[in-house]
């Protein structure tokens, strides 16, 4: 079985997610070659090839340097196209899974987004991956004629590659690639927390139990002291308490964390499909009958205003 990974990487830097797709990749026991499309590819190639990218192909332009879905999609397809893999892997985040449907369509293949495991049958790969709102978990395959296989990985969902051998091979693509409708004129940040939600290995959570925006900052200081994202029920998001940027559901981002920490929140399902899947779950809530208990791997009955604040001065000493 022939495997392809798509590297991501943003202003220069290899991004997390293209060493957890490469450790899916190296679980399924394929052959494995990565895909690294950069301004200057050279230095992160060799970082995914002593991380087992196999045969890692570089396309290297000025175009590259940001995400342009229509100049990714054709260089792409166009390595696509010469490698015949069986199956393309990237994990799920805004560009690269824009990205895998794009070339799912164009080469008329298959697709399997969001998957959470992997595993290989005969010489097929099943995919499980939640639906319905994350209400119940299905187990898809492609039909034998229907290939590449495309499947986009939830983020954290799997571990990511550290070790492995590789090599770097330079590859050319058609002229026609790098023209495109579209331009990026510029990038802007997001301002705010400098953890990113979706890909925080920590992220505390608030819903209404908080009482008021006037007491984020009890969220905030915990979160400082565990080096982790905020996030948000939907809740105080529609109240203003917060951006939805920070939104933790259905309606908005999908975080799996090696620890949730969900204060206040009661546990509605819209809410739980957007963290249920995380490593570690504690809870903190007045109510013992909330539904959010039913997820969580510990609970704590009680205060969140006494309950806080005592946290954060124990992990702050390091405890």
């Amino acid at each position: 079985m022939k495997i392809l990974v798509l590297a991501e990487q943003k202003e220069g830097k290899l991004a997390s997610s293209s060493f957890e797709a490469l450790g899916a990749a190296q679980a399924l026991g394929g052959e494995v070659s990565t895909l690294l499309m950069a301004k200057d590819p050279a230095a992160l190639a060799d970082k995914l090839a002593s991380c087992g990218g196999g045969k890692v192909l570089t396309v290297a332009h000025d175009s590259l340097d940001m995400f342009n879905q229509e100049t990714f999609r054709k260089v792409a397809g166009e390595i696509v196209e010469k490698t015949s893999p069986d199956v393309v892997i990237g994990v799920a985040t805004i560009s690269t899974r824009a990205l895998l449907a794009a070339l799912a369509a164009k080469t008329s293949g298959a697709m399997a987004s969001n998957a959470t495991a992997l595993r290989v049958e005969g010489d097929k790969v099943v995919v499980t991956r939640p639906c319905f709102g994350g209400k119940a978990v299905s187990e898809v395959t492609s039909a034998e004629s229907a290939k590449p296989f495309f499947i986009s990985l939830r983020l954290k969902a799997f571990s990511p590659a550290t070790a492995g051998s590789g090599e770097v091979s330079s590859e050319s693509v058609s002229d026609s690639c790098f023209e495109s409708r579209t331009k990026v004129v510029e990038s802007i940040k997001e301002s705010g927390q400098t953890v990113k939600l979706e890909e925080a290995d920590t992220v505390v959570s608030f819903g209404r139990g908080l009482q008021g925006q006037e007491h984020i900052p009890l969220v905030q200081s915990l979160a400082d002291s565990l080096g982790a994202a905020v996030g948000a029920s939907r809740a105080v998001v529609d109240a203003g308490w917060i951006e939805y940027k920070h939104q933790v559901g259905q309606t908005g981002r999908t975080v799996t964390p090696k620890l949730y920490v969900a204060v206040g929140i009661s546990g509605a399902i819209q809410h739980l499909v957007g963290m249920q899947s995380s490593k570690c779950i504690v809870a903190i809530n007045k109510d013992k009958d909330a539904p959010i208990f039913n997820v969580s791997s510990y609970g704590i009955v009680g205060d969140a205003f006494e309950i806080l604040p005592a946290l954060t001065e124990r992990f702050a000493q390091g405890g």
